[in-house]
């Protein structure tokens, strides 16, 4: 019998872990899509990619690839040649071009507050590299990144915060798959990670279908209806 909707594949980025697509999952499972939400290492770009492509080539029949924050760097890099792969929807979310990493992108436009708050640990990858984890200070976590969630909400997001490797942020991004798979863009309209105008920007490079929302960086987490929709678009477009 042939399947009529796509899977939907949805990546969380730094700061996250899957549960912050909860509501989005239980929405789109609601619309008859089959979901799942990846673990990101959080590692490096490169390592971060493959496996999160190695999971999408083992679905059968076509998906659709979200990425929220880092996400969008990660499904940019595992996306390309996967025949599966109809549509990348990005949410607050770096697009990157060759050569690009997401630090360099936060830091393209004014606006971002995150270096302010972020919390070094010193560790030593898997190949040997000294780097830092990064964590949002707990504190500052509901203003920085969920404004608009729910304090308690908040309070328990910042408790299971995953944190993201310097080097993963710092990795330079190889030739982007948003170049030969159409892409749905969610601008987060008060964003204090990725400035909207970064998110804006990106978009337009890349030619993406776009709707800006007035929500915080925590967009799935505080706005899952609208993320849900658009992705639902992106699925319906590319049927």
């Amino acid at each position: 019998m042939r399947k009529l909707k796509p899977t939907v594949v949805l990546v969380h980025g730094a700061f996250a872990d899957s549960s912050s697509w909860n509501d989005v999952v239980g929405k789109l499972q609601a619309d008859g899509y089959d979901v799942i939400a990846a673990s990101n290492p959080l590692r490096g770009l490169h390592g971060d990619a493959l496996h999160v492509r190695q999971l999408v080539a083992g679905i059968d029949g076509p998906v659709v690839l979200v990425g929220h924050s880092y996400g969008g760097a990660v499904i940019t890099n595992a996306a390309g040649g996967l025949d599966n792969v109809r549509a990348l929807v990005y949410v607050a979310a770096f697009m990157p071009d060759g050569g690009e990493s997401a630090l360099e992108l936060a830091g393209k436009f004014p606006g971002s507050t995150l270096g302010e708050v972020l919390r070094p640990v010193p560790v030593t990858l898997a190949d040997g590299r000294e780097a830092a984890d990064l964590y949002i200070e707990q504190g500052r976590f509901h203003h920085q990144f969920a404004a608009d969630v729910p304090e308690g909400r908040a309070v328990i997001m910042a408790a299971t915060q995953r944190p993201v490797s310097n080097v993963a942020l710092e990795d330079a991004s190889s030739t982007p798959a948003w170049r030969g798979i159409p892409s749905w863009v969610l601008i987060a309209a008060q964003d204090r990670n990725i400035p909207p105008r970064t998110q804006a920007w990106m978009a337009e490079r890349a030619g993406a279908t776009t709707v800006e929302i007035d929500a915080s960086h925590a967009v799935s987490v505080s706005r899952p209806a609208e993320v849900t929709r658009l992705i639902d678009a992106a699925a319906r477009a590319t049927a």
